[in-house]
């Protein structure tokens, strides 16, 4: 199949998996890669070549950019240290570990050994949030795992400079050299990461299109990735850091109105991104076997080490790391949240991306040794922390017993509406004792935040007569959408008419849920 066709193809089966998925309760990206798998090993199935631009430049920057807008900076905040260590030390480590066991396991020169290390050093924010967002985590770990995620790259890519240009140009790498490459990488990538959320904040504080809003809010991770890397900085670090800003600002920049229209279009695109970019993996790993003949299934041994290593390097640091916190802090020490914390270490479209990048020789025009092996291996790994550890992380987090309760959200939800009510009846209050409105306005207002207040607070005691509520709602609101459509095809209202009434009972509809 051609490019085009292949991605409408997996958008198709996106769709079927993503249904399928929902009603087994297992992660979407996880299915989809069994799938692009299944459908690669077909005898007619096509030879599919994924290119680097592909993923740096078209997929990853929006994913990276929703990944971001989801991590509260209050939650930030209180993870910063334990991000810090774990972006930085544990890519190192990680990075050491698997060289040393690409050395001892597989034919890859000591060069391409580093390489492979380095591309695979990190974990992936594209995965970690595609697993995590259906998990109802404490928001610590969430941000935690996510965080970590989002924030190792620069590590990760200063390691992968280095490694290829040990491997490329034959060199040594000197410390200072090393610093300088890490410091333009970090500092760049965050100073444009400001200055990107900087000049989104300012364009969309005075626009309110909601079709410019759009293509802004589409346009700025496209921008910031693009600057940092052509001035030598972290694209990556750079949308991360502009996301995180604008995440902060989201009610300050936009109408209700339009974050509701914002916020459809950036699902959509979302699904259809992960969709394409996750089927790929799965449909690309075939393809890669057949291109490396006479490995035979060792390369699916050597896969297996170096995924095994990569999780037991993970499971020591972070266990280490808690449990000294953890006496420090006069605590016991648990397995729980640390499990997690380390089952959640996927690998995905960020190191898909690296070892795309290799170039097919070195400085001196002969070809570059075992890249072929270090693309197929870094896909097999890919694939098997997706499927083993996408599939078992929310058996893990049910018995570890971290998860949310459903009975607790449901308490605070309710909790913070009563709150938001009753702030609401004292704003009237005040407008009534200082005559800021007129009495009639403020009385028919308070009468409708009162019923507000009773609905949540009888929400909250009786679940099964708010199922009952919301059920004749919908019932009515299809009532009055029918007799929307009987008098636009009647004739009685003009197209806009109905349009703008329809989105109305949408909006009414969409909140019943």
């Amino acid at each position: 199949m051609r490019g085009v066709e292949t991605v409408l193809f997996l958008v198709v089966v996106a769709t079927v998996v993503a249904t399928f998925a929902k009603r087994l309760r297992v992660p979407a990206p996880s299915l989809l890669v069994v799938a692009g798998v299944a459908l690669g090993l077909l005898p007619r199935a096509a030879a599919v070549q994924v290119t680097p631009e592909m993923i740096s430049l078209v997929v990853l920057p929006p994913l990276l950019f929703a990944a971001g807008e989801e991590l509260p900076w209050r939650d930030l905040r209180a993870v910063g240290r334990p991000v810090a260590v774990l972006s930085v030390g544990l890519v190192l480590l990680s990075a050491a570990a698997v060289i040393g066991t690409a050395v001892l396991v597989t034919p890859l020169p000591v060069g391409m050994a580093f390489v492979l290390g380095a591309v695979l050093a990190s974990t992936d924010p594209v995965a970690v949030t595609a697993l995590a967002r259906r998990l109802a985590l404490p928001p610590r770990v969430q941000a935690l795992i996510q965080a970590e995620s989002l924030f190792n790259d620069a590590t990760s890519l200063l390691l992968f400079r280095v490694a290829l240009f040990l491997a490329v140009a034959g060199g040594a790498a000197s410390f200072g050299r090393t610093a300088g490459e890490f410091a333009i990488l970090a500092g760049g990538g965050v100073a444009v990461g400001v200055l990107t959320a900087l000049g989104a904040f300012l364009i969309r504080r005075r626009t309110e299109d909601p079709v410019l809003e759009t293509v802004i809010s589409l346009v700025t991770p496209y921008a910031g990735y693009v600057v940092a890397e052509s001035v030598g900085g972290s694209g990556v670090t750079a949308v991360v850091v502009a996301s995180v800003i604008l995440g902060t600002q989201a009610e300050r920049l936009t109408t209700a109105r339009i974050r509701l229209q914002v916020g459809a279009v950036y699902q959509t695109v979302v699904f259809l991104l992960e969709s394409v970019v996750f089927g790929l993996i799965g449909l690309q790993l075939p393809t890669l076997v057949r291109r490396l003949t006479g490995t035979g299934a060792w390369w699916l041994l050597q896969a297996v080490a170096i995924a095994v290593t990569l999780v037991l390097v993970r499971l020591l640091l972070v266990f280490l790391l808690s449990a000294i916190r953890q006496r420090r802090g006069g605590q016991r020490v648990s397995w729980q949240v640390p499990a997690v914390v380390s089952w959640a270490g996927a690998r995905g479209v960020v190191p898909l991306a690296a070892a795309l990048s290799l170039p097919m020789a070195t400085l001196d025009g002969s070809a570059l040794p075992a890249r072929d092996l270090v693309l197929l291996l870094t896909t097999a790994v890919i694939v098997l922390t997706l499927v083993v550890q996408g599939f078992t992380l929310a058996p893990l987090v049910r018995r570890s017993g971290i998860a949310l309760d459903p009975a607790d959200l449901r308490t605070e939800f309710s909790a913070a509406r009563r709150k938001l009510a009753e702030a609401g009846l004292d704003h009237l209050r005040h407008l009534s004792e200082t005559e800021s409105a007129p009495e009639f306005v403020v009385d028919q207002l308070r009468t409708g935040w009162q019923a507000r207040l009773e609905r949540v607070e009888d929400d909250a005691a009786d679940l099964e007569r708010r199922t009952d509520y919301r059920r004749l709602r919908r019932e009515l609101i299809d009532v009055e959408a029918a007799e929307l459509t009987r008098l636009f095809e009647k004739g009685e209202i003009t197209d806009g008419t109905r349009r703008r009434i329809q989105r109305l009972l949408d909006l009414e509809h969409a909140g019943l849920e």
